[in-house]
């Protein structure tokens, strides 16, 4: 078996791994609230188009009556309860500092993108229009209950949702005023990567990729690659990170499980270095300025780590939306 071939099935598995174990270990306090937020959360049903009718919303209203909110994107095994940023972080605490928290529910698989069909192996009903939902839908629906800006907000997504965050603002600068991606895979058209995206695509729900953007020669995987996409990034405020792999303070496995959650959780988060390093490499050959880079000496691909990064780029949020 050559090199090539055995680099290839790694990267599979890694991919896979990223959808089969769930990697929420630890949460820590990254800030002490000033109130409940709890007393602030609205949950609503707002109306999607591609036949799926309503997508549930769960919302913080910021504590100073902000209009700037920052929207917050899952990972690829989004769930239909509640946003993992719900189940395994204290996101919600953000509206105590005057920005909304808007967390979309489910998208399982989607890449948060326009498919091009429904998903066929599944029988599924209707067709992910995720893109639209979050750029018009969401944003009017916002504006008229709750008097939101349409414009000037924050799109902030970890692993499959860090792709998303920076494609959607590329292509809607006048919606986002500042993006963020954490532990993203952010150069799509690397070697292997859309064949290893189609491999975890199947094991996260039996989604297939050829009903998203076709086969992987289509043009669509270009659109949807932050790398290709870079230049509708210029001057946009980022927050880009991604750890180094090595266990850190929030990683104290005790089962076995733990232990293979771990080295899953490290494979995975190198990575996502490798892909980082390249992006920011990319932007800076472009002459690309407005992106911050994040790369602490720990951490892997796990939830608290990237709630110590959402904490850690708030400020920079908050200057870029003006709230």
């Amino acid at each position: 078996m050559g090199s090539s071939t055995r680099g290839w099935r790694h990267l599979v598995l890694l991919l896979v791994a990223a959808v089969v174990v769930p990697l929420g270990i630890a949460v820590g306090a990254a800030a002490v609230a000033n109130a409940d937020p709890y007393s602030r959360l609205r949950e609503d049903w707002v109306p999607a188009p591609g036949g799926v009718g309503h997508i549930k919303v769960r919302t913080w209203l910021a504590a100073n009556g902000s209009n700037r909110s920052v929207y917050l994107l899952d990972g690829l095994r989004a769930t239909d309860d509640v946003s993992g940023w719900e189940h395994e972080t204290n996101a919600a605490w953000l509206s105590d500092h005057g920005v909304n928290v808007v967390e979309p529910v489910g998208g399982q698989s989607s890449f948060y993108a326009d498919w091009y069909a429904p998903n066929n192996f599944t029988g599924q009903p209707y067709t992910y229009m995720w893109e639209t939902f979050l750029t018009r839908n969401l944003p009017d629906f916002l504006s008229a209950r709750y008097g939101f800006s349409r414009s000037g907000n924050a799109v902030v997504g970890l692993s499959m949702g860090g792709n998303a965050a920076l494609v959607l603002a590329s292509r809607h600068r006048d919606q986002f005023a500042f993006a963020g991606a954490m532990s993203g895979y952010l150069n799509l058209s690397a070697p292997s990567m859309r064949e290893a995206i189609r491999v975890a695509m199947l094991d996260a729900g039996l989604f297939n990729s050829d009903c998203m953007w076709g086969p992987p020669w289509d043009v669509a995987w270009l659109r949807h690659d932050p790398f290709v996409q870079a230049e509708g990034l210029r001057g946009l405020p980022m927050w880009v990170s991604a750890g180094s792999g090595l266990p850190g303070v929030h990683t104290r496995p005790s089962a076995l499980v733990d232990y293979w959650n771990t080295t899953v959780g490290m494979g995975l988060e190198a990575l996502s270095l490798a892909q980082t390093r390249a992006f920011e490499v990319r932007l800076a050959t472009m002459g690309i300025t407005s992106a911050h880079f994040d790369f602490p000496s720990t951490g892997i691909h796990s939830w608290p780590y990237w709630q110590d990064q959402l904490w850690a780029m708030l400020p920079m949020m908050k200057g870029a939306i003006g709230a």
